[in-house]
Order: C-alpha cells, then structure tokens, then sequence
C-alpha cells in the first residue's frame, strides 16, 4: 500500500486503535507479561485500558488510516500529568480482572507503580503506538510516529521491548532509566529538549 495514500485521523476510534492495538502487541514482552499469551484477554486489556483512557481530559488517539479506511497503526497519547480519577480506576480494575483475570491487573498496576514519576515535567507520554501486524517494516509505524513528533505530543515513553530502543533512539528518544521489574527491562526515554 503505498504511503501517498496514507492519511492521519486525529480522532479514530478507540475500539478500533484497541483491536489494532491488541494484534500489533501480541508479541510485546509487557503485554504478554500481562496477559499471557491468550488472545481474548489481551483484547478485553486493551478495550478496557482505552476506554478509561478516553475519559481523560486532553487524552488523544491518532492513527494513521488507508484509503479503504481500515486503521493501519494507532497511537494512545496521555498529556502531562492526567490521571484517571478514583472512579474510572476502579471501574478499571473490575473490568480487567473480570475479563483478564486478576493476574494480568496485578502486574499492570506493578508495571505503573514502577514506572510512575519518571516523566519530565510538561512531557506528555506515549502509551502505546502500534502497527498492523501485516503492515510492519513497511513505514506506517514511521509516517505515525513522525506526526506525533510534529505536534509536540508524547515526548516521554517507556518501553520493555529492547528492540524498540535503537528506534526510539533514531527518532531522538534518550534514554532516562531502566527498571527491573519480573522478567522485564523496562525502558524509559525523553525528547532532550525537555
């Protein structure tokens, strides 16, 4: 599919941006980590995390779409300091150990305890970017990633895939710190000019 044919959509769907996001991270050491290798539950992890990610105040979701308008990657940007409230965090955890189980809400909320307060201030974070698993290496991830750049949005991210560092590096990303948590190695990085 060529890349002229691509277009950006600053307001997709999040059921969408997380069915896409669920199959682009199937393999993603964190997301197994969390749920296993079950399909289903990934899926239920991802439909719940967005939809309470929805409800926050300045959130975004971008996706970079073909022109039969099928979703070909999806990012998930959180702006500086937002937080679910009390409310959508607990409706949250009932939702992911409901469908997920109560391991996979365990270790999400141990992945967040340990990467909590590692964003520079005013940086807002870059959850999840992801592209279709059939569309990977073809420069979808690049054309996504590059938009975000050009407005300013998730400066900050973390990452338990080591290949993503050299990536995120190339793009400008430094590294802050790495985290040991269980089998992961989790990444953290910023744009410098923060």
């Amino acid at each position: 599919m060529p890349e002229a044919s691509w277009r950006i959509d600053t307001d997709p769907d999040p059921v969408a941006c997380a069915d896409l996001l669920a199959a682009a991270f199937a393999r993603e050491p964190a997301v197994a980590w969390i749920c296993g290798d079950s399909a289903a539950a990934r899926t239920h992890w991802f439909h719940g995390t967005l939809r309470t990610h929805a409800r926050l105040a300045g959130a975004r979701r971008a996706a970079l779409v073909g022109p039969d308008g099928r979703l070909l990657a999806a990012a998930v940007l959180t702006p500086p300091g937002a937080a679910p409230s009390a409310l959508a965090q607990a409706g949250w955890a009932a939702r992911t150990v409901l469908r997920c189980g109560p391991r996979a809400l365990g270790r999400t909320l141990s992945y967040v305890r340990a990467t909590e307060g590692g964003a520079p201030p005013r940086a807002g974070t870059l959850e999840f970017i992801g592209v279709h698993p059939d569309l990977t290496g073809r420069g979808a991830g690049r054309a996504l990633l590059d938009h975000i750049l050009t407005t300013a949005h998730g400066r900050y991210l973390t990452t338990a895939d080591p290949s993503n560092v050299p990536l995120y590096r190339h793009f400008g990303y430094t590294v802050l710190r790495e985290t040991r948590l269980g089998p992961l190695t989790i990444t953290s990085m910023a744009l410098p000019s923060l």
